[in-house]
This record gives C-alpha cells, structure tokens and sequence, in this order.
C-alpha cells in the first residue's frame, strides 16, 4: 500500500488503521481486497471525504490519496508531507 498525502487546512483530525488491504479512517472500514492489479476504482464510487482521487492497483501496490488536515501550526512534514509506503499493519501515524 502507498499512501499519499494532500494536506488541507482546517479539516478534522484524522486516524488511520490498516489490515492489509483495508483502512480504516476515522473508524469507517474501506476493504479495497478485490481491487485487482491495474484496476481503477473511482474516487465517486467511494463515500469518503478524506479519499481524494481514484484508487488503483499498481505493481501489487493498492495507491490512495488521503486529504490530510492541517493547521496554521502545522510541521512542514505536515504542509509537504512524504508519501507512506508499504505501512505495516495497526494505526498509522501521521505527521502533524
């Protein structure tokens, strides 16, 4: 799994929890398993206002862009954050 970063300001906090191939944000369960390699899923076929964009299956990798909030005392990890790849399973920390 890779994971990019789009911060946002003034968003509401984010928690992230992934099992494999199922993240959890902000305690809603999204299980991307069946999305098979080069496939797309679009981003309106998904309720979430923190997925930003289509998801899709590259190189065995599931990529999804999260929205990441932020605020006027953000790190600069926060406003220009790093992509996260290859998370291990349980919460994912995020740069604040």
């Amino acid at each position: 799994m890779i994971i990019k970063l789009s911060p946002k300001f003034g968003a509401e906090p984010l928690t992230l929890i992934k099992r494999n191939d199922t993240l959890s944000i902000n305690g809603e369960t999204f299980d991307f398993t069946t999305i098979p390699e080069g496939a797309v899923l679009p981003e309106s076929a998904i309720n979430c206002e923190y997925i930003i964009g289509d998801i899709t299956r590259s190189n065995g990798h599931l990529i999804i862009c999260l929205m990441l909030p932020c605020g006027p005392d953000s790190t600069d990890a926060a406003n220009f954050p790093e992509d996260i790849v290859n998370p291990r399973n349980g919460h994912i920390g995020l740069p604040e």
